[in-house]
Protein backbone atom coordinates (compact mmCIF):
# COMPACT_ATOMS: atom_id res chain seq x y z
CA UNK A 1 0.00 0.00 0.00
CA UNK A 2 1.67 2.94 -0.96
CA UNK A 3 2.21 5.97 1.28
CA UNK A 4 1.57 10.05 1.14
CA UNK A 5 5.46 11.46 0.75
CA UNK A 6 5.59 14.29 3.67
CA UNK A 7 5.29 17.51 2.90
CA UNK A 8 8.66 18.70 4.47
CA UNK A 9 10.67 15.81 1.75
CA UNK A 10 8.26 17.81 -1.26
CA UNK A 11 9.16 20.98 -0.23
CA UNK A 12 13.07 19.84 -0.01
CA UNK A 13 13.36 18.13 -3.19
CA UNK A 14 11.72 21.23 -4.93
CA UNK A 15 14.50 23.58 -3.49
CA UNK A 16 17.19 21.16 -5.17
CA UNK A 17 15.59 21.10 -8.32
CA UNK A 18 15.00 25.10 -8.32
CA UNK A 19 18.57 25.51 -7.22
CA UNK A 20 20.24 22.99 -9.86
CA UNK A 21 18.74 24.51 -12.40
CA UNK A 22 19.40 28.33 -11.38
CA UNK A 23 23.14 26.72 -11.52
CA UNK A 24 22.81 25.56 -14.78
CA UNK A 25 21.38 28.65 -15.93
CA UNK A 26 24.39 30.75 -14.50
CA UNK A 27 26.52 28.07 -15.94
CA UNK A 28 25.72 28.88 -19.35
CA UNK A 29 25.66 32.46 -18.79
CA UNK A 30 29.02 32.12 -17.89
CA UNK A 31 30.12 30.25 -20.65
CA UNK A 32 28.38 32.35 -22.95
CA UNK A 33 30.25 35.26 -21.60
CA UNK A 34 33.75 33.80 -21.53
CA UNK A 35 33.16 32.75 -24.89
CA UNK A 36 32.19 36.22 -25.86
CA UNK A 37 35.10 37.70 -24.36
CA UNK A 38 37.18 35.14 -26.27
CA UNK A 39 35.67 35.64 -29.51
CA UNK A 40 35.68 39.62 -28.89
CA UNK A 41 37.98 40.77 -27.01
CA UNK A 42 37.35 43.84 -24.54
CA UNK A 43 39.50 46.86 -23.28
CA UNK A 44 38.54 49.14 -20.56
CA UNK A 45 38.13 52.66 -21.37
CA UNK A 46 39.96 53.93 -18.71
CA UNK A 47 43.34 51.88 -19.86
CA UNK A 48 43.61 53.06 -23.46
CA UNK A 49 44.43 56.63 -24.92
CA UNK A 50 41.74 58.28 -27.33
CA UNK A 51 42.65 60.48 -29.41
CA UNK A 52 40.56 62.60 -31.89
CA UNK A 53 41.45 63.74 -35.68
CA UNK A 54 41.17 67.15 -36.26
CA UNK A 55 42.69 70.27 -38.26
CA UNK A 56 45.75 71.65 -36.95
CA UNK A 57 49.40 72.50 -37.93
CA UNK A 58 52.18 70.10 -37.68
CA UNK A 59 56.08 70.72 -37.48
CA UNK A 60 58.20 67.48 -38.67
CA UNK A 61 60.86 67.82 -36.17
CA UNK A 62 64.27 65.63 -35.45
CA UNK A 63 64.76 64.70 -31.90
CA UNK A 64 67.98 65.26 -30.35
CA UNK A 65 69.35 64.73 -26.68
CA UNK A 66 70.63 68.37 -25.74
CA UNK A 67 72.68 70.45 -22.78
CA UNK A 68 72.66 73.24 -21.64
CA UNK A 69 75.96 75.40 -22.19
CA UNK A 70 76.92 79.17 -21.64
CA UNK A 71 77.13 81.68 -24.71
CA UNK A 72 80.72 82.67 -22.79
CA UNK A 73 83.23 80.09 -21.61
CA UNK A 74 86.53 81.10 -21.07
CA UNK A 75 89.46 78.45 -19.99
CA UNK A 76 92.65 79.98 -18.00
CA UNK A 77 95.82 77.90 -18.58
CA UNK A 78 99.39 77.17 -16.98
CA UNK A 79 101.88 79.53 -18.54
CA UNK A 80 104.59 76.75 -18.16
CA UNK A 81 105.91 73.64 -16.36
CA UNK A 82 104.74 74.86 -12.14
CA UNK A 83 102.42 73.70 -8.68
CA UNK A 84 99.77 75.01 -6.95
CA UNK A 85 101.05 77.15 -4.48
CA UNK A 86 97.88 78.80 -2.99
CA UNK A 87 94.19 78.50 -3.90
CA UNK A 88 92.34 81.59 -3.28
CA UNK A 89 88.90 80.62 -4.36
CA UNK A 90 86.14 77.31 -4.97
CA UNK A 91 84.49 76.11 -7.73
CA UNK A 92 80.83 77.21 -8.31
CA UNK A 93 82.19 80.45 -6.52
CA UNK A 94 80.64 83.79 -8.49
CA UNK A 95 83.81 86.13 -9.32
CA UNK A 96 84.57 89.68 -10.54
CA UNK A 97 86.61 90.01 -14.05
CA UNK A 98 90.08 89.80 -12.28
CA UNK A 99 89.67 88.23 -8.89
CA UNK A 100 92.66 85.94 -7.69
CA UNK A 101 91.79 82.54 -7.75
CA UNK A 102 95.20 81.12 -7.40
CA UNK A 103 98.99 81.41 -7.11
CA UNK A 104 101.84 79.33 -9.10
CA UNK A 105 104.81 78.95 -8.28
CA UNK A 106 107.01 81.37 -9.93
CA UNK A 107 110.51 80.60 -8.49
CA UNK A 108 111.48 79.69 -12.14
CA UNK A 109 110.31 82.20 -13.73
CA UNK A 110 111.96 84.82 -11.83
CA UNK A 111 115.23 83.51 -12.03
CA UNK A 112 114.64 83.59 -15.88
CA UNK A 113 113.88 87.35 -15.53
CA UNK A 114 117.10 88.10 -13.49
CA UNK A 115 119.03 86.44 -16.05
CA UNK A 116 117.75 88.21 -19.06
CA UNK A 117 117.88 92.02 -16.85
CA UNK A 118 121.62 90.88 -16.75
CA UNK A 119 122.09 90.01 -20.45
CA UNK A 120 120.21 93.30 -20.92
CA UNK A 121 122.49 95.19 -18.76
CA UNK A 122 125.60 93.94 -20.51
CA UNK A 123 124.07 94.70 -23.99
CA UNK A 124 123.62 98.19 -22.60
CA UNK A 125 127.37 98.76 -21.75
CA UNK A 126 128.67 96.94 -25.02
CA UNK A 127 126.66 99.67 -26.91
CA UNK A 128 127.73 102.81 -24.53
CA UNK A 129 131.53 100.81 -25.60
CA UNK A 130 130.80 100.88 -29.58
CA UNK A 131 129.94 104.40 -29.31
CA UNK A 132 132.58 105.38 -26.81
CA UNK A 133 135.13 103.82 -29.63
CA UNK A 134 133.54 105.07 -32.54
CA UNK A 135 133.94 108.82 -30.81
CA UNK A 136 137.67 107.98 -30.12
CA UNK A 137 138.17 107.20 -33.78
CA UNK A 138 136.83 109.44 -35.37
CA UNK A 139 138.64 111.99 -33.39
CA UNK A 140 141.65 110.83 -34.28
CA UNK A 141 141.34 110.46 -38.07
CA UNK A 142 140.18 114.23 -37.95
CA UNK A 143 143.31 114.67 -36.29
CA UNK A 144 144.99 112.73 -39.18
CA UNK A 145 143.05 114.57 -41.70
CA UNK A 146 143.81 117.72 -40.03
CA UNK A 147 147.59 117.32 -40.10
CA UNK A 148 147.48 115.57 -43.90
CA UNK A 149 145.74 119.42 -45.37
CA UNK A 150 148.10 121.10 -43.56
CA UNK A 151 151.28 118.54 -45.21
CA UNK A 152 149.19 118.88 -48.63
CA UNK A 153 149.46 122.75 -48.68
CA UNK A 154 153.30 122.96 -47.88
CA UNK A 155 154.16 119.84 -50.35
CA UNK A 156 151.47 122.46 -53.09
CA UNK A 157 153.86 125.46 -52.11
CA UNK A 158 156.95 123.58 -52.52
CA UNK A 159 155.79 122.88 -55.93
CA UNK A 160 155.09 125.89 -57.06
CA UNK A 161 158.48 127.50 -55.60
CA UNK A 162 160.29 124.46 -57.61
CA UNK A 163 158.24 125.33 -61.01
CA UNK A 164 159.60 128.64 -60.94
CA UNK A 165 162.82 128.39 -59.98
CA UNK A 166 163.33 125.37 -62.55
CA UNK A 167 162.14 127.95 -65.24
CA UNK A 168 165.03 130.08 -64.25
CA UNK A 169 167.50 126.94 -64.06
CA UNK A 170 167.86 127.01 -60.37
CA UNK A 171 166.19 123.93 -59.77
CA UNK A 172 167.38 120.60 -61.16
CA UNK A 173 164.39 118.66 -62.75
CA UNK A 174 165.23 116.03 -59.94
CA UNK A 175 163.87 118.17 -57.19
CA UNK A 176 160.87 119.00 -59.00
CA UNK A 177 159.93 115.69 -59.33
CA UNK A 178 160.27 115.15 -55.92
CA UNK A 179 158.39 118.23 -55.07
CA UNK A 180 155.15 117.13 -57.29
CA UNK A 181 155.43 113.20 -55.68
CA UNK A 182 154.88 114.60 -52.40
CA UNK A 183 151.79 116.59 -53.49
CA UNK A 184 150.26 113.65 -54.87
CA UNK A 185 151.73 111.02 -51.84
CA UNK A 186 150.12 113.78 -49.62
CA UNK A 187 146.75 114.05 -51.98
CA UNK A 188 146.51 109.83 -51.85
CA UNK A 189 146.97 109.83 -47.73
CA UNK A 190 144.51 112.29 -47.50
CA UNK A 191 141.63 110.11 -49.02
CA UNK A 192 142.89 107.00 -47.63
CA UNK A 193 142.39 109.17 -44.22
CA UNK A 194 139.29 109.94 -45.13
CA UNK A 195 137.84 106.57 -46.71
CA UNK A 196 138.94 105.14 -43.19
CA UNK A 197 136.50 107.49 -41.57
CA UNK A 198 133.79 106.60 -43.28
CA UNK A 199 134.34 102.80 -43.60
CA UNK A 200 135.33 103.28 -39.69
CA UNK A 201 131.64 104.63 -39.09
CA UNK A 202 129.71 102.32 -41.11
CA UNK A 203 131.54 99.57 -39.28
CA UNK A 204 130.34 100.86 -35.92
CA UNK A 205 127.06 101.63 -36.50
CA UNK A 206 126.85 97.84 -37.97
CA UNK A 207 128.14 96.94 -34.84
CA UNK A 208 125.81 99.19 -33.16
CA UNK A 209 122.94 98.09 -34.62
CA UNK A 210 123.53 94.84 -33.76
CA UNK A 211 123.94 95.69 -30.40
CA UNK A 212 120.31 97.43 -30.45
CA UNK A 213 118.73 94.46 -32.12
CA UNK A 214 120.07 91.74 -29.56
CA UNK A 215 119.28 94.57 -27.15
CA UNK A 216 115.30 94.49 -28.40
CA UNK A 217 115.19 90.97 -28.63
CA UNK A 218 116.16 90.97 -24.93
CA UNK A 219 113.54 93.32 -24.47
CA UNK A 220 110.74 91.37 -25.42
CA UNK A 221 112.19 88.03 -24.09
CA UNK A 222 112.01 90.22 -20.87
CA UNK A 223 108.11 91.20 -21.64
CA UNK A 224 107.77 87.88 -22.01
CA UNK A 225 108.84 86.68 -18.85
CA UNK A 226 107.18 89.29 -16.77
CA UNK A 227 103.57 88.08 -18.62
CA UNK A 228 104.44 84.76 -17.59
CA UNK A 229 105.08 86.08 -14.14
CA UNK A 230 101.94 87.72 -14.03
CA UNK A 231 99.98 85.09 -15.30
CA UNK A 232 101.34 83.06 -12.51
CA UNK A 233 98.94 84.52 -10.39
CA UNK A 234 95.75 83.76 -12.49
CA UNK A 235 92.95 85.96 -12.39
CA UNK A 236 89.43 85.42 -13.82
CA UNK A 237 88.57 87.12 -16.81
CA UNK A 238 85.78 88.19 -17.13
CA UNK A 239 82.74 88.62 -14.04
CA UNK A 240 80.77 85.30 -13.93
CA UNK A 241 81.22 81.52 -12.48
CA UNK A 242 83.79 79.75 -11.69
CA UNK A 243 83.05 76.32 -13.30
CA UNK A 244 86.40 74.46 -12.73
CA UNK A 245 89.46 74.71 -10.67
CA UNK A 246 92.48 73.01 -9.11
CA UNK A 247 91.87 72.96 -5.77
CA UNK A 248 94.69 71.14 -4.56
CA UNK A 249 97.73 73.17 -3.24
CA UNK A 250 101.00 71.60 -4.30
CA UNK A 251 99.34 69.65 -7.55
CA UNK A 252 101.81 70.33 -10.28
CA UNK A 253 100.68 71.16 -13.64
CA UNK A 254 102.18 71.05 -17.04
CA UNK A 255 102.49 74.29 -19.69
CA UNK A 256 99.34 74.89 -21.05
CA UNK A 257 97.48 72.25 -18.47
CA UNK A 258 93.77 73.80 -17.98
CA UNK A 259 93.88 75.57 -14.13
CA UNK A 260 90.44 77.32 -14.73
CA UNK A 261 87.42 77.39 -16.31
CA UNK A 262 85.11 81.08 -15.56
CA UNK A 263 81.64 80.64 -17.63
CA UNK A 264 78.87 83.65 -18.13
CA UNK A 265 76.06 83.75 -16.12
CA UNK A 266 72.48 83.63 -17.44
CA UNK A 267 73.56 83.78 -20.85
CA UNK A 268 73.00 80.11 -22.03
CA UNK A 269 72.88 78.19 -25.42
CA UNK A 270 72.37 74.26 -25.85
CA UNK A 271 74.40 71.86 -27.55
CA UNK A 272 72.46 68.95 -28.90
CA UNK A 273 73.50 65.68 -29.92
CA UNK A 274 72.06 63.32 -32.44
CA UNK A 275 72.67 60.54 -35.26
CA UNK A 276 74.69 61.25 -38.39
CA UNK A 277 71.54 59.99 -40.35
CA UNK A 278 69.82 63.43 -40.10
CA UNK A 279 73.12 65.47 -41.32
CA UNK A 280 71.70 66.06 -44.54
CA UNK A 281 68.17 67.73 -42.86
CA UNK A 282 70.40 70.31 -40.74
CA UNK A 283 71.18 73.70 -42.23
CA UNK A 284 72.19 76.68 -39.94
CA UNK A 285 69.33 79.22 -39.26
CA UNK A 286 66.55 76.34 -38.83
CA UNK A 287 63.77 76.93 -35.93
CA UNK A 288 64.27 75.06 -33.00
CA UNK A 289 61.82 73.79 -30.16
CA UNK A 290 63.98 73.61 -26.79
CA UNK A 291 61.81 71.71 -23.99
CA UNK A 292 62.78 71.03 -20.08
CA UNK A 293 60.03 70.17 -17.58
CA UNK A 294 56.80 70.90 -20.23
CA UNK A 295 58.35 74.47 -20.94
CA UNK A 296 59.03 75.43 -24.54
CA UNK A 297 61.59 77.54 -25.66
CA UNK A 298 62.36 78.62 -28.98
CA UNK A 299 66.02 78.74 -30.74
CA UNK A 300 67.79 78.76 -33.84
CA UNK A 301 70.55 76.41 -35.25
CA UNK A 302 73.40 78.21 -35.11
CA UNK A 303 76.24 76.35 -36.36
CA UNK A 304 76.55 72.35 -37.48
CA UNK A 305 79.82 71.41 -36.04
CA UNK A 306 81.72 69.78 -39.07
CA UNK A 307 83.03 66.44 -36.98
CA UNK A 308 81.03 63.55 -36.45
CA UNK A 309 82.34 61.50 -33.07
CA UNK A 310 80.84 57.84 -33.08
CA UNK A 311 78.78 57.78 -35.72
CA UNK A 312 76.83 61.47 -33.69
CA UNK A 313 77.08 64.95 -35.05
CA UNK A 314 76.39 67.78 -32.87
CA UNK A 315 74.87 71.17 -32.89
CA UNK A 316 74.83 74.68 -31.35
CA UNK A 317 71.67 76.20 -31.07
CA UNK A 318 71.26 80.02 -29.91
CA UNK A 319 67.89 80.55 -27.39
CA UNK A 320 65.19 83.04 -28.49
CA UNK A 321 65.59 84.18 -24.59
CA UNK A 322 69.43 83.15 -23.62
CA UNK A 323 68.78 84.61 -20.22
CA UNK A 324 65.64 82.77 -19.20
CA UNK A 325 65.85 81.90 -15.36
CA UNK A 326 64.75 78.25 -15.48
CA UNK A 327 68.36 77.14 -17.64
CA UNK A 328 71.13 75.97 -15.81
CA UNK A 329 74.81 74.93 -16.39
CA UNK A 330 75.05 71.31 -17.96
CA UNK A 331 71.13 70.76 -17.56
CA UNK A 332 69.62 68.22 -19.87
CA UNK A 333 67.28 69.27 -22.15
CA UNK A 334 65.07 67.64 -25.01
CA UNK A 335 65.85 69.30 -28.63
CA UNK A 336 63.45 69.64 -31.66
CA UNK A 337 64.60 70.17 -34.65
CA UNK A 338 61.81 71.79 -37.56
CA UNK A 339 62.68 70.59 -40.93
CA UNK A 340 59.41 71.13 -42.46
CA UNK A 341 56.13 73.24 -41.18
CA UNK A 342 53.04 72.33 -42.33
CA UNK A 343 49.95 74.38 -42.03
CA UNK A 344 45.83 73.03 -41.85
CA UNK A 345 46.63 69.52 -42.09
CA UNK A 346 44.61 66.65 -40.45
CA UNK A 347 46.27 65.88 -37.38
CA UNK A 348 46.13 63.47 -34.34
CA UNK A 349 47.75 63.65 -30.72
CA UNK A 350 50.83 61.74 -30.66
CA UNK A 351 51.48 58.18 -29.34
CA UNK A 352 52.94 54.42 -28.56
CA UNK A 353 50.17 53.59 -31.26
CA UNK A 354 52.14 55.61 -34.03
CA UNK A 355 55.68 54.35 -35.16
CA UNK A 356 57.14 57.13 -37.83
CA UNK A 357 55.88 57.64 -41.44
CA UNK A 358 54.09 55.68 -43.81
CA UNK A 359 51.06 53.19 -43.68
CA UNK A 360 50.22 51.73 -40.15
CA UNK A 361 47.52 50.25 -38.93
CA UNK A 362 45.42 51.80 -35.89
CA UNK A 363 42.10 51.29 -34.35
CA UNK A 364 39.84 53.44 -35.12
CA UNK A 365 37.14 53.46 -31.91
CA UNK A 366 33.34 53.64 -33.56
CA UNK A 367 30.86 53.35 -30.64
CA UNK A 368 32.09 51.10 -28.43
CA UNK A 369 33.96 48.92 -31.06
CA UNK A 370 37.80 49.92 -32.00
CA UNK A 371 38.25 48.39 -35.64
CA UNK A 372 41.63 48.30 -36.94
CA UNK A 373 42.37 50.07 -39.97
CA UNK A 374 45.46 51.39 -42.45
CA UNK A 375 46.54 55.01 -41.54
CA UNK A 376 49.13 56.56 -43.85
CA UNK A 377 51.19 59.01 -41.28
CA UNK A 378 53.40 62.13 -42.11
CA UNK A 379 54.96 64.82 -40.29
CA UNK A 380 55.36 64.86 -36.44
CA UNK A 381 56.54 67.31 -33.93
CA UNK A 382 56.43 64.96 -30.90
CA UNK A 383 53.29 66.40 -29.60
CA UNK A 384 50.92 65.50 -32.94
CA UNK A 385 51.45 63.72 -36.12
CA UNK A 386 50.09 64.37 -39.61
CA UNK A 387 47.60 61.91 -40.90
CA UNK A 388 47.87 61.62 -44.77
CA UNK A 389 45.12 59.14 -45.52
CA UNK A 390 43.09 56.50 -43.96
CA UNK A 391 41.36 59.02 -41.28
CA UNK A 392 38.80 61.82 -41.64
CA UNK A 393 38.47 64.82 -39.18
CA UNK A 394 36.61 63.72 -36.25
CA UNK A 395 38.07 59.77 -36.30
CA UNK A 396 38.92 58.58 -32.55
CA UNK A 397 41.34 56.49 -32.68
CA UNK A 398 43.56 55.07 -30.00
CA UNK A 399 47.11 56.55 -29.36
CA UNK A 400 48.46 54.41 -26.78
CA UNK A 401 49.77 51.48 -27.03
CA UNK A 402 47.60 48.62 -28.90
CA UNK A 403 50.44 45.51 -29.48
CA UNK A 404 48.69 43.38 -27.56
CA UNK A 405 45.70 43.63 -29.61
CA UNK A 406 48.35 43.61 -33.63
CA UNK A 407 46.92 40.02 -34.23
CA UNK A 408 43.08 41.55 -33.92
CA UNK A 409 40.63 43.34 -36.36
CA UNK A 410 38.40 44.76 -33.31
CA UNK A 411 38.52 45.20 -29.85
CA UNK A 412 35.46 45.85 -27.75
CA UNK A 413 35.27 49.20 -25.46
CA UNK A 414 34.14 48.79 -22.03
CA UNK A 415 33.51 51.65 -19.83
Amino acid sequence: MDQAIPLDVVRRRTRVRVATTLLLVASLCAAAWGLNRVLRPSVSAADVVIAEVRRGNVDNTINAAGVVIPVHEEVVASPGASRVAKVHAKPGQQVAAGDLLLELDDHEIRLALEALKEQLAQQDNRIATLKQEQAQKHTQIVSAIELLEIDLQAARATLERSQKLRSSGLVSGENLLTAELNVKRTEIQLRQQRALMDATQRTTASNIAAADLQKAILQKQIAQQEQLLDRTRVRAPFGGMLTWLVEEEGASVAAGQLVARVSELNNYRVEATLSDFHARQLAPGQAVRVEQNGEAMAGTVHTILPEIQNGTIRLLVDLAQPRNGSLRNKMRVDVNVVTERRANVLVVDSGAAFNGRGPQPVFVVDGGVARKRSVTLGASDGHVVEVVAGARAGDRVIASDTHAFKDLDAIQISH
